[in-house]
Protein backbone atom coordinates (compact mmCIF):
# COMPACT_ATOMS: atom_id res chain seq x y z
CA UNK A 1 0.00 0.00 0.00
CA UNK A 2 1.44 3.44 -0.96
CA UNK A 3 2.91 5.43 1.94
CA UNK A 4 0.68 8.51 0.73
CA UNK A 5 -2.26 6.65 1.43
CA UNK A 6 -1.28 4.64 4.58
CA UNK A 7 -0.60 8.33 6.38
CA UNK A 8 -4.21 9.36 5.43
CA UNK A 9 -5.69 6.52 7.28
CA UNK A 10 -7.47 7.55 10.38
CA UNK A 11 -5.16 6.93 13.71
CA UNK A 12 -8.42 4.69 14.72
CA UNK A 13 -8.74 1.87 12.31
CA UNK A 14 -12.76 1.21 13.40
CA UNK A 15 -13.78 4.32 11.16
CA UNK A 16 -12.41 2.88 7.91
CA UNK A 17 -13.93 0.18 5.60
CA UNK A 18 -13.14 -3.46 5.94
CA UNK A 19 -10.79 -2.87 3.15
CA UNK A 20 -9.12 -0.35 3.85
CA UNK A 21 -8.38 -1.93 7.51
CA UNK A 22 -7.22 -5.32 5.81
CA UNK A 23 -4.69 -3.17 3.60
CA UNK A 24 -3.55 -1.73 7.00
CA UNK A 25 -2.93 -4.97 8.15
CA UNK A 26 -0.94 -6.18 5.26
CA UNK A 27 1.17 -3.25 5.53
CA UNK A 28 1.58 -3.81 8.95
CA UNK A 29 2.12 -7.57 8.78
CA UNK A 30 4.29 -7.77 5.94
CA UNK A 31 6.07 -4.75 5.43
CA UNK A 32 6.77 -3.65 9.14
CA UNK A 33 6.49 -7.27 10.86
CA UNK A 34 3.92 -5.58 13.61
CA UNK A 35 1.18 -7.82 14.83
CA UNK A 36 -1.88 -6.09 13.12
CA UNK A 37 -4.09 -6.75 15.99
CA UNK A 38 -8.20 -5.40 15.80
CA UNK A 39 -7.57 -5.44 11.67
CA UNK A 40 -8.03 -8.87 10.58
CA UNK A 41 -9.48 -11.91 12.76
CA UNK A 42 -7.12 -14.05 14.66
CA UNK A 43 -8.09 -17.08 12.33
CA UNK A 44 -6.64 -15.07 9.37
CA UNK A 45 -3.70 -14.23 11.32
CA UNK A 46 -2.40 -17.16 12.56
CA UNK A 47 -2.83 -18.66 8.47
CA UNK A 48 -1.09 -15.84 7.66
CA UNK A 49 1.65 -16.58 10.19
CA UNK A 50 1.84 -20.39 9.04
CA UNK A 51 2.24 -19.13 5.48
CA UNK A 52 5.21 -17.03 5.82
CA UNK A 53 6.62 -19.96 8.58
CA UNK A 54 6.41 -21.79 5.53
CA UNK A 55 8.36 -19.65 3.70
CA UNK A 56 5.37 -18.42 1.46
CA UNK A 57 5.40 -14.85 -0.35
CA UNK A 58 2.53 -13.02 -0.49
CA UNK A 59 3.20 -12.02 -4.54
CA UNK A 60 3.82 -15.71 -5.71
CA UNK A 61 1.57 -17.21 -8.64
CA UNK A 62 -0.74 -19.81 -7.78
CA UNK A 63 -1.58 -22.17 -10.58
CA UNK A 64 -4.26 -24.83 -10.69
CA UNK A 65 -2.81 -27.77 -12.79
CA UNK A 66 -5.11 -29.65 -14.29
CA UNK A 67 -6.48 -32.97 -12.44
CA UNK A 68 -5.76 -36.39 -14.05
CA UNK A 69 -9.18 -38.94 -14.08
CA UNK A 70 -7.56 -41.72 -12.41
CA UNK A 71 -7.17 -39.04 -9.26
CA UNK A 72 -10.88 -38.06 -9.41
CA UNK A 73 -11.94 -41.43 -9.67
CA UNK A 74 -9.49 -42.30 -6.36
CA UNK A 75 -11.06 -39.17 -4.51
CA UNK A 76 -14.95 -40.33 -5.37
CA UNK A 77 -14.39 -43.85 -4.46
CA UNK A 78 -12.69 -42.71 -1.17
CA UNK A 79 -15.27 -40.55 -0.32
CA UNK A 80 -18.31 -41.99 -1.57
CA UNK A 81 -20.30 -41.86 1.80
CA UNK A 82 -19.71 -38.31 1.97
CA UNK A 83 -20.53 -37.64 -1.29
CA UNK A 84 -23.85 -39.70 -0.96
CA UNK A 85 -25.00 -37.40 1.96
CA UNK A 86 -24.17 -34.41 -0.16
CA UNK A 87 -26.07 -35.01 -3.03
CA UNK A 88 -29.78 -34.00 -2.16
CA UNK A 89 -28.05 -31.06 0.19
CA UNK A 90 -25.75 -29.78 -2.90
CA UNK A 91 -28.50 -29.93 -5.77
CA UNK A 92 -30.68 -27.37 -3.33
CA UNK A 93 -27.85 -25.26 -2.75
CA UNK A 94 -26.75 -25.13 -6.71
CA UNK A 95 -30.92 -23.82 -7.46
CA UNK A 96 -30.35 -21.51 -4.46
CA UNK A 97 -27.39 -19.38 -5.11
CA UNK A 98 -27.96 -20.16 -9.25
CA UNK A 99 -28.68 -16.42 -9.84
CA UNK A 100 -25.66 -14.75 -6.70
CA UNK A 101 -22.53 -15.45 -9.18
CA UNK A 102 -21.77 -17.89 -6.45
CA UNK A 103 -20.06 -21.26 -6.75
CA UNK A 104 -20.37 -24.06 -4.04
CA UNK A 105 -17.97 -26.46 -3.61
CA UNK A 106 -17.63 -29.62 -1.15
CA UNK A 107 -13.83 -30.75 -0.43
CA UNK A 108 -12.46 -33.44 1.84
CA UNK A 109 -10.28 -33.37 4.84
CA UNK A 110 -7.49 -32.67 2.64
CA UNK A 111 -8.97 -30.11 1.00
CA UNK A 112 -9.18 -31.64 -2.44
CA UNK A 113 -12.33 -30.37 -4.03
CA UNK A 114 -14.80 -33.39 -4.70
CA UNK A 115 -18.05 -31.25 -5.63
CA UNK A 116 -18.59 -28.16 -7.19
CA UNK A 117 -21.72 -26.36 -8.43
CA UNK A 118 -22.64 -25.46 -12.46
CA UNK A 119 -20.53 -21.97 -12.96
CA UNK A 120 -22.81 -19.01 -12.95
CA UNK A 121 -23.69 -15.94 -14.92
CA UNK A 122 -20.66 -13.35 -14.80
CA UNK A 123 -17.43 -13.40 -15.15
CA UNK A 124 -15.13 -15.72 -13.22
CA UNK A 125 -11.68 -17.09 -14.64
CA UNK A 126 -10.33 -17.65 -11.08
CA UNK A 127 -13.64 -19.65 -9.51
CA UNK A 128 -13.74 -21.33 -12.87
CA UNK A 129 -10.30 -22.92 -12.53
CA UNK A 130 -10.52 -23.45 -8.65
CA UNK A 131 -13.76 -25.12 -8.54
CA UNK A 132 -13.00 -28.12 -10.03
CA UNK A 133 -13.36 -31.34 -9.27
CA UNK A 134 -9.62 -32.72 -8.05
CA UNK A 135 -8.03 -28.87 -7.66
CA UNK A 136 -6.66 -28.69 -3.98
CA UNK A 137 -7.30 -26.00 -2.18
CA UNK A 138 -6.23 -26.48 1.52
CA UNK A 139 -4.10 -23.90 2.86
CA UNK A 140 -0.47 -25.07 2.06
CA UNK A 141 -1.53 -24.90 -1.89
CA UNK A 142 -3.43 -21.54 -1.69
CA UNK A 143 -2.47 -20.04 1.72
CA UNK A 144 -5.26 -18.11 3.58
CA UNK A 145 -8.65 -19.71 2.00
CA UNK A 146 -12.00 -20.20 3.80
CA UNK A 147 -11.60 -24.68 3.61
CA UNK A 148 -8.06 -24.39 5.22
CA UNK A 149 -8.77 -22.22 7.95
CA UNK A 150 -12.11 -23.80 8.76
CA UNK A 151 -9.80 -27.09 8.58
CA UNK A 152 -7.68 -25.39 11.20
CA UNK A 153 -9.85 -24.18 13.32
CA UNK A 154 -13.37 -26.64 12.99
CA UNK A 155 -15.37 -23.43 13.18
CA UNK A 156 -17.62 -21.21 9.90
CA UNK A 157 -15.38 -19.12 8.77
CA UNK A 158 -14.75 -16.08 6.06
CA UNK A 159 -12.00 -15.11 3.99
CA UNK A 160 -12.85 -11.46 2.26
CA UNK A 161 -10.34 -10.45 -0.44
CA UNK A 162 -7.27 -9.16 0.84
CA UNK A 163 -7.21 -11.33 3.45
CA UNK A 164 -6.57 -14.04 1.47
CA UNK A 165 -2.25 -14.71 1.82
CA UNK A 166 -1.58 -14.21 -2.23
CA UNK A 167 -2.44 -11.01 -3.67
CA UNK A 168 -3.34 -13.10 -6.88
CA UNK A 169 -6.24 -14.79 -4.85
CA UNK A 170 -7.61 -11.05 -3.63
CA UNK A 171 -10.51 -10.87 -5.81
CA UNK A 172 -12.40 -14.08 -4.40
CA UNK A 173 -14.64 -13.83 -1.48
CA UNK A 174 -15.12 -17.41 0.13
CA UNK A 175 -16.58 -18.61 3.71
CA UNK A 176 -16.66 -22.22 4.57
CA UNK A 177 -18.10 -24.55 7.17
CA UNK A 178 -16.87 -28.02 8.56
CA UNK A 179 -18.32 -31.56 8.31
CA UNK A 180 -17.99 -34.07 11.30
CA UNK A 181 -18.42 -37.61 11.26
CA UNK A 182 -19.37 -39.81 14.21
CA UNK A 183 -16.09 -39.64 16.19
CA UNK A 184 -16.03 -35.79 15.76
CA UNK A 185 -13.04 -35.35 13.73
CA UNK A 186 -13.66 -32.79 10.85
CA UNK A 187 -14.23 -35.12 7.60
CA UNK A 188 -15.12 -32.10 4.69
CA UNK A 189 -15.72 -28.49 4.18
CA UNK A 190 -18.50 -27.30 2.26
CA UNK A 191 -17.28 -23.51 0.64
CA UNK A 192 -18.78 -20.88 -0.66
CA UNK A 193 -16.70 -18.37 -2.78
CA UNK A 194 -17.73 -15.07 -5.54
CA UNK A 195 -15.35 -13.39 -7.80
CA UNK A 196 -17.83 -10.99 -8.22
CA UNK A 197 -17.25 -8.51 -5.04
CA UNK A 198 -18.52 -9.24 -1.72
CA UNK A 199 -21.45 -11.42 -0.86
CA UNK A 200 -24.82 -9.77 -0.80
CA UNK A 201 -26.16 -12.32 1.72
CA UNK A 202 -24.93 -14.36 5.31
CA UNK A 203 -22.89 -16.32 3.22
CA UNK A 204 -21.59 -18.15 6.68
CA UNK A 205 -25.27 -18.74 7.90
CA UNK A 206 -26.38 -20.37 4.13
CA UNK A 207 -23.23 -22.49 4.39
CA UNK A 208 -23.60 -23.52 8.00
CA UNK A 209 -27.27 -24.85 7.34
CA UNK A 210 -26.22 -26.75 4.28
CA UNK A 211 -23.07 -28.19 5.81
CA UNK A 212 -25.34 -29.43 8.77
CA UNK A 213 -27.63 -30.89 6.23
CA UNK A 214 -24.78 -32.80 4.62
CA UNK A 215 -23.48 -33.73 8.02
CA UNK A 216 -26.53 -35.41 9.79
CA UNK A 217 -27.08 -37.83 6.72
CA UNK A 218 -23.91 -38.78 7.13
CA UNK A 219 -24.31 -39.41 10.56
CA UNK A 220 -27.19 -41.14 9.96
CA UNK A 221 -26.06 -43.21 7.16
CA UNK A 222 -23.42 -44.18 9.96
CA UNK A 223 -25.88 -45.18 12.47
CA UNK A 224 -27.09 -48.51 10.67
CA UNK A 225 -25.85 -50.84 14.17
CA UNK A 226 -27.10 -48.05 16.68
CA UNK A 227 -30.32 -47.42 17.44
CA UNK A 228 -31.26 -43.47 15.84
CA UNK A 229 -32.96 -40.92 17.47
CA UNK A 230 -34.42 -37.79 16.53
CA UNK A 231 -35.60 -34.95 18.66
CA UNK A 232 -36.92 -31.66 18.63
CA UNK A 233 -39.89 -29.18 20.30
CA UNK A 234 -41.79 -29.87 17.30
CA UNK A 235 -42.02 -32.82 14.89
CA UNK A 236 -42.09 -30.29 11.80
CA UNK A 237 -38.45 -29.72 12.13
CA UNK A 238 -37.58 -33.62 11.48
CA UNK A 239 -35.99 -34.11 8.22
CA UNK A 240 -34.24 -30.40 8.51
CA UNK A 241 -31.06 -29.29 9.62
CA UNK A 242 -32.57 -28.47 12.99
CA UNK A 243 -33.62 -31.85 13.79
CA UNK A 244 -31.79 -32.94 16.99
CA UNK A 245 -29.71 -36.86 15.98
CA UNK A 246 -28.53 -39.43 19.05
CA UNK A 247 -27.22 -42.80 18.38
CA UNK A 248 -27.78 -45.34 21.12
CA UNK A 249 -25.65 -48.80 21.01
CA UNK A 250 -26.80 -52.35 22.27
CA UNK A 251 -25.52 -51.64 26.15
CA UNK A 252 -28.27 -48.11 25.99
CA UNK A 253 -25.34 -45.92 26.11
CA UNK A 254 -25.68 -42.42 23.54
CA UNK A 255 -22.36 -42.47 21.20
CA UNK A 256 -22.95 -39.52 19.61
CA UNK A 257 -25.16 -36.41 19.01
CA UNK A 258 -25.32 -34.25 16.29
CA UNK A 259 -24.93 -30.10 17.06
CA UNK A 260 -28.24 -29.38 17.88
CA UNK A 261 -29.05 -32.91 19.60
CA UNK A 262 -25.81 -31.34 22.04
CA UNK A 263 -27.40 -27.99 22.59
CA UNK A 264 -31.02 -29.59 23.53
CA UNK A 265 -29.56 -31.54 25.87
CA UNK A 266 -26.69 -29.62 26.79
CA UNK A 267 -24.37 -32.45 26.56
CA UNK A 268 -20.98 -33.27 24.58
CA UNK A 269 -21.27 -34.03 21.15
CA UNK A 270 -19.33 -36.96 21.21
CA UNK A 271 -18.75 -38.44 25.24
CA UNK A 272 -15.94 -40.16 25.58
CA UNK A 273 -17.01 -43.48 27.42
CA UNK A 274 -20.87 -42.82 26.33
CA UNK A 275 -23.85 -41.51 28.23
CA UNK A 276 -26.54 -43.40 29.89
CA UNK A 277 -29.62 -43.12 27.52
CA UNK A 278 -32.40 -42.83 30.93
CA UNK A 279 -30.07 -40.46 32.73
CA UNK A 280 -30.13 -38.13 29.45
CA UNK A 281 -33.47 -39.24 28.01
CA UNK A 282 -35.31 -40.56 31.07
CA UNK A 283 -35.86 -43.36 28.90
CA UNK A 284 -33.83 -46.74 28.44
CA UNK A 285 -32.94 -49.03 26.45
CA UNK A 286 -36.01 -51.08 26.24
CA UNK A 287 -38.59 -48.45 26.24
CA UNK A 288 -36.54 -46.72 23.46
CA UNK A 289 -36.78 -50.20 21.35
CA UNK A 290 -40.44 -50.24 21.91
CA UNK A 291 -40.46 -46.70 20.56
CA UNK A 292 -38.81 -47.68 17.65
CA UNK A 293 -41.50 -50.97 17.06
CA UNK A 294 -43.85 -48.21 17.49
CA UNK A 295 -42.68 -46.17 14.69
CA UNK A 296 -43.94 -42.50 15.19
CA UNK A 297 -42.91 -38.68 16.84
CA UNK A 298 -44.19 -39.11 20.60
CA UNK A 299 -43.81 -36.18 23.13
CA UNK A 300 -41.66 -36.76 25.76
CA UNK A 301 -40.75 -34.84 29.05
CA UNK A 302 -36.91 -35.55 29.71
CA UNK A 303 -35.37 -35.29 33.14
CA UNK A 304 -34.85 -31.51 32.69
CA UNK A 305 -38.20 -30.77 32.66
CA UNK A 306 -38.24 -30.00 28.76
CA UNK A 307 -40.89 -31.56 26.83
CA UNK A 308 -39.66 -32.77 23.45
CA UNK A 309 -40.79 -35.27 20.07
CA UNK A 310 -38.96 -38.17 20.07
CA UNK A 311 -38.92 -40.97 17.53
CA UNK A 312 -36.69 -43.93 17.36
CA UNK A 313 -35.51 -46.18 14.48
CA UNK A 314 -33.47 -49.65 13.53
CA UNK A 315 -32.51 -48.74 10.47
CA UNK A 316 -30.21 -50.16 7.00
CA UNK A 317 -26.50 -48.45 6.19
CA UNK A 318 -27.34 -45.45 3.84
CA UNK A 319 -31.12 -44.58 4.92
CA UNK A 320 -32.57 -42.73 6.29
CA UNK A 321 -36.38 -43.28 8.55
CA UNK A 322 -38.99 -42.15 7.19
CA UNK A 323 -40.73 -39.46 9.19
CA UNK A 324 -43.67 -40.63 11.11
CA UNK A 325 -47.16 -39.15 11.50
CA UNK A 326 -46.84 -38.07 15.65
CA UNK A 327 -48.94 -39.74 18.10
CA UNK A 328 -49.85 -37.49 21.02
CA UNK A 329 -49.37 -40.42 23.50
CA UNK A 330 -46.04 -39.97 25.61
CA UNK A 331 -43.15 -42.34 25.03
CA UNK A 332 -42.94 -42.26 28.67
CA UNK A 333 -46.01 -44.03 28.74
CA UNK A 334 -45.01 -47.07 27.46
CA UNK A 335 -45.51 -50.45 29.24
CA UNK A 336 -42.89 -51.35 32.04
CA UNK A 337 -40.13 -53.97 31.58
CA UNK A 338 -39.45 -55.29 34.48
CA UNK A 339 -36.56 -57.70 32.93
CA UNK A 340 -33.08 -56.96 32.43
CA UNK A 341 -32.63 -54.94 29.39
CA UNK A 342 -31.99 -56.90 26.46
CA UNK A 343 -29.05 -56.44 24.20
CA UNK A 344 -30.13 -54.20 21.19
CA UNK A 345 -29.70 -57.50 18.77
CA UNK A 346 -32.06 -59.32 21.19
CA UNK A 347 -34.52 -56.68 21.21
CA UNK A 348 -34.28 -56.10 17.75
CA UNK A 349 -34.74 -59.89 16.93
CA UNK A 350 -37.95 -60.10 18.93
CA UNK A 351 -39.31 -56.86 17.27
CA UNK A 352 -38.60 -58.69 14.06
CA UNK A 353 -40.55 -61.58 14.78
CA UNK A 354 -43.29 -60.40 16.58
CA UNK A 355 -43.59 -58.10 13.48
CA UNK A 356 -43.60 -61.35 11.13
CA UNK A 357 -46.04 -62.97 13.49
CA UNK A 358 -48.33 -59.96 13.56
CA UNK A 359 -48.31 -59.42 9.36
CA UNK A 360 -48.45 -63.55 9.09
CA UNK A 361 -44.90 -64.01 7.66
CA UNK A 362 -45.07 -61.15 5.15
CA UNK A 363 -42.01 -59.71 4.66
CA UNK A 364 -43.05 -56.35 3.39
CA UNK A 365 -45.71 -55.81 5.19
CA UNK A 366 -43.43 -56.51 8.58
CA UNK A 367 -40.74 -54.03 7.19
CA UNK A 368 -42.98 -50.99 7.03
CA UNK A 369 -44.43 -51.80 10.31
CA UNK A 370 -40.99 -51.89 11.77
CA UNK A 371 -39.77 -49.15 9.29
CA UNK A 372 -36.92 -50.51 8.12
CA UNK A 373 -35.89 -52.10 4.01
CA UNK A 374 -37.25 -55.54 3.02
CA UNK A 375 -33.03 -56.25 2.59
CA UNK A 376 -32.53 -55.67 5.94
CA UNK A 377 -34.80 -58.03 7.24
CA UNK A 378 -33.86 -61.03 4.80
CA UNK A 379 -30.36 -60.19 5.83
CA UNK A 380 -31.49 -60.43 9.69
CA UNK A 381 -33.39 -64.04 9.13
CA UNK A 382 -30.66 -65.39 7.28
CA UNK A 383 -27.85 -64.50 9.84
CA UNK A 384 -30.40 -66.10 12.65
CA UNK A 385 -30.81 -69.17 10.15
CA UNK A 386 -34.16 -68.76 8.71
CA UNK A 387 -35.17 -69.04 5.25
Amino acid sequence: MPAAFSAHLPANPFYVTRQDRVALARERYFEHGERPSGLVSEPVLQSWIRCLSAQRSPDEKICFDPVSKIRIATLLTHNKALLEAAKAPIAELETVIAGSQVRAMLTCSDGVVLLASRPTSGHAPLLDCVARVGVKVAEDTVGTGAPGVTASTGEVCHIRGGEHFFHCLAPLHCTAAPIRDTQGRTVAMLDLSSEAGPFRFDAGAMAHMYATSIENRLLMGAASRHLLLRFQSSPNMFGTPLEGLAAVDEQGLVRWFNGTGAQLLASPRWPEHGLDAEQVLGLGLPLLLDLAHHGQARPHRLPSGLTLWLQASLHEQGTAPVAAVPDARPADAAPAHNSPPPSLGEASRGLIEQALAQCQGNISQAARMLGVSRGLLYRRLRDWGQP
